[in-house]
């Protein structure tokens, strides 16, 4: 009996494809508010993954009470603070922009300091409130409600529960169906964790360190909110070049600007000398666990990495570009055998020899 299917098998396939990618699209569209989640759980899974390869590989330990361990420390000890810090940055730019006589305050100092007008409360309080719309896109979740935020929690700690669980099918789903040779698929998890470790473990600690000692500057030189700048000294430290100068720097202008010079020189000699070479030093001592990320990716990663996922693209923007490098030298070196082998092909096989007669 004759097919009645009127596709041809190549038609099968190309439409088989088109359906697989369209739902595929479809899901991404759907989970697109969420998909700071998945991205966070692969994030916990490389910075965990040595921890729970040591306890569950090496000394055979409960896969299920290790794994739970590992979410109780992540959500303690990782997204507790980090979600204090940016609540208490939401609520105090916010407090900003309700209330610009603070900021009014200093910009009128900085006139009378230059002879120039510049400023209206008009046009700053306008500033203020685009700036903080555009700050309010970028955090994640917790601009848009406690309880957007609470589901963004648990679908990442369920994602990563499982990861760990179910991780040697997990694995092999990877090596099955992504469409990489095994020695690719190394260099790509290769990438993933030097970026990890760059920007994650290492550049965390650092951003940690150089938040503490701007703080502690800020607040033994008489600057209001020390403990805000600080938290605020956190995040811009994750920028390359321009880092933590974003904060102690206009700190120190303002009160060379109120006329106490001591305390203005002091944050800057402070800043210049010990918290800009805190980053060199920890470089130095944490070069083994940190990647080598150039600061020209990481600049453009974090750009593009806030606009797309917010403060965590701070993580993620760093680990696209660096994996769009390690992809276009994957296809470059696939095009180069793929050429030597066509090349070979091509060559004209040589006369065989005559065979050698007794004379």
């Amino acid at each position: 009996m004759a097919s009645e299917n009127i596709y041809t098998p190549r038609q099968q396939y190309v439409l088989l494809i088109v359906c697989l990618v369209g739902l595929t699209a479809l899901i991404l569209l759907g989970l697109g508010s969420y998909i700071t989640a998945f991205l966070g759980a692969g994030v916990l899974y490389v910075v965990l993954r040595p921890w729970f390869a040591a306890l569950v590989h090496r000394r055979h330990w409960n896969r299920q009470l290790v794994t739970a361990g590992l979410l109780v420390f992540a959500v303690v000890v990782i997204i507790m603070p980090f979600t204090g810090l940016v609540l208490m940055l939401v609520n105090r730019i916010r407090l900003y922009a309700q209330d610009t006589s603070q900021i009014m305050t200093v910009l009128h100092l900085v006139e009378q300091k230059t002879g120039y007008q510049f400023t209206t409360e008009t046009n700053v309080r306008e500033i203020i409130q685009q700036a903080v719309a555009w700050l309010s896109t970028r955090i994640p979740s917790l601009a848009s409600g406690l309880l957007h935020f609470t589901v963004i929690i648990g679908l990442m700690l369920f994602t990563l529960y499982f990861m760990f669980v179910q991780e040697e099918a997990f694995v092999r789903g990877l090596r099955r169906y992504l469409p990489f040779r095994a020695g690719t698929l190394q260099e790509l998890g290769d990438s993933l964790r030097n970026t990890v470790n760059a920007n994650v473990l290492g550049q965390a600690l650092i951003a940690l360190v150089q938040a503490l000692l701007t703080t502690l500057t800020l607040q033994v030189f008489g600057v209001k909110d020390a403990l805000f700048w600080g938290t605020l000294s956190f995040f811009t430290a994750f920028i390359p070049v321009l880092g933590t100068p974003l904060v102690w720097g206009p700190a120190a202008i303002l009160k060379l600007a109120q006329g106490n010079v001591g305390q203005g020189v002091g944050i800057l000699v402070v800043g210049v000398i010990v918290i800009i070479n805190i980053d060199n030093l920890l470089r130095i001592v944490l070069a083994r666990r940190m990647g080598d990320i150039h600061p020209l990716i990481t600049l453009a990663g974090v750009v593009l990495g806030v606009e797309l996922f917010g403060i965590l693209g701070l993580v993620m923007g760093p680990l696209l570009l660096s994996y769009l490098i390690v992809l276009v030298g994957v296809f470059e070196r696939e095009n180069r055998i793929r050429r030597r082998i066509q090349h070979q092909r091509a060559e004209p096989l040589p006369a065989p020899e005559p065979p050698n007669l007794p004379e």
